[in-house]
This record gives C-alpha cells, sequence and structure tokens, in this order.
C-alpha cells in the first residue's frame, strides 16, 4: 500500500512541475512591426485635406493584426522637424496654409498594455525606435 501511496505522491509531484514549467513557456504576444496606411497620400484627394493614417501592429501571437493600434505621431521635411503639417494623436494629418511639397508622416509604436510609447526616438523624425513606420503626404 505504502508504494501505491509513493507512486501516486510522485505522479502528482511531476504533474504539478510539469505544469509550472509549461506556465513559463507560453509565448509572450509582442508587436514585431508596424505599418501606416495610406503610404502615401495626396491632400488635395481627401475631404478638407484631412487625411487620416492608421497604424496596422502585426504580432507574434493571435491576433496577429491589430488595427487601428495606438502610436505617438510626427511630422518632417527634409530630414527636419516641420510644424507646417498638423497630426492628432489618432493620425489624423492636415497640410497648413503654405505647406507644399511631399512630408514624411510618421508613427512609432507603444509598449503593450501602458499605453506609455516605447521610445522618445533618437532623432526628432521618428527614426531610432526598435518598431516604427513612415509615410508621405503630399501638400498643394
Amino acid at each position: 500500500m505504502s508504494t501505491i501511496r509513493l507512486v501516486i505522491c510522485l505522479f502528482g509531484l511531476a504533474a504539478a512541475g510539469a505544469a509550472i514549467l509549461s506556465c513559463g513557456s507560453r509565448a509572450q504576444h509582442q508587436l514585431q512591426s508596424i505599418t501606416l496606411s495610406p503610404a502615401n497620400a495626396d491632400a488635395q484627394q481627401y475631404p478638407d485635406g484631412q487625411v487620416q493614417f492608421v497604424v496596422t501592429g502585426y504580432y507574434n501571437t493571435a491576433p496577429l493584426t491589430v488595427a487601428p493600434l495606438p502610436a505617438t505621431w510626427g511630422a518632417c521635411y527634409q530630414s527636419s522637424p516641420t510644424t507646417e503639417i498638423s497630426i492628432n494623436s489618432t493620425g489624423g494629418a492636415q497640410c497648413g496654409v503654405g505647406a507644399v511639397g511631399t512630408y514624411l508622416i510618421w508613427a512609432n509604436d507603444p509598449l503593450p498594455d501602458t499605453g506609455v510609447y516605447s521610445c522618445p526616438s533618437t532623432n526628432a523624425c521618428g527614426q531610432g525606435c526598435v518598431v516604427s513606420a513612415t509615410a508621405q503626404l503630399t501638400c498643394p
């Protein structure tokens, strides 16, 4: 009888150990990349010149695609930050009075589940973050 108890006890310990180890081996839901759409936009082709950019996030586990994904936004012209483009916290961009040419719109990823953005970028045009994306906005 004591042999049966020992076997049951060892089996129970092995099962508990396996359960604990399996919990730590689950893949975390991690953002792998992001894209902006539209990739190229001409403000003249949008109502009131207001272009809505959308960030789509691509993850390593389900759900694999999330859109819209919260992001931090900015605009640059010839590799320098610009105030000629106004862009709001949800990606709505509009050319300012006198803005002419093609502008870079950029977005960076937020840290998961925090709402805090993962980087102040290494430069003012959004480059330097691990996960970032760009698009172009042409102003008349």
